[in-house]
């Protein structure tokens, strides 16, 4: 709800058991399982277009043409340097929408805790870092996400074990100021 200023939160339940049953009918038909990505986030927050209705309009209309061969003919013609800028955009778009969540959300970045968690996410996260194990892969997103998760919750054992949590010194608190 940061974008619409509507609280969301109910409806979380509803959106997995929806994600849930949208791959289960994809797999059914023999598709891949289907991911809920932020570029619509990124698409919402540029154009400010938040009604469901205006993303049933643009999905049934890039099914349909997607039935036609001369529309993905065309598509192919668009340089990939162009496909690459507006890439560029969206995902600038959906970070700067995760720093407003942290923003809005009051995160302490005086906090180690805090400081590594989103350091290292965002790093995992961008640089293409590949961990394997077993069978599986992660990458990417997916990666990251795992990498803040555990990051979070081992510094926060830390905290409670050890009774404390060190704050970082804002610059002007712990350097000399010299008054002329």
């Amino acid at each position: 709800g940061l974008m619409t200023h509507r609280n969301l939160d109910h409806m979380v339940g509803r959106t997995l058991a929806s994600d849930g049953i949208a791959t289960a009918l994809s797999a059914g038909f023999g598709g891949s399982p289907t991911t809920t990505y932020g570029e619509n986030i990124g698409v919402m927050s540029a154009t400010r277009v938040y009604s469901t209705a205006a993303y049933w309009v643009a999905g049934i209309a890039a099914i349909l043409l997607s039935l036609s061969p001369k529309v993905g003919a065309a598509i192919f013609t668009i340089p990939p340097g162009v496909l690459g800028g507006v890439t560029f955009v969206l995902y600038g778009l959906i970070g700067i929408v995760g720093v407003r969540m942290w923003v809005d959300g009051k995160v302490d970045f005086s906090r180690p805790k805090n400081q590594f968690t989103a350091g290292v996410a965002l790093v995992v996260g961008i640089a293409n870092v590949t961990w394997t194990f077993g069978g599986i892969e992660l990458t990417g997103i997916a990666l990251g996400t795992l990498a803040a998760l555990i990051i979070f919750h081992v510094m926060n054992q830390l905290v409670r074990v050890t009774g404390t949590e060190q704050l970082t010194e804002p610059a002007e608190k712990v350097a000399p100021t010299h008054e002329g």
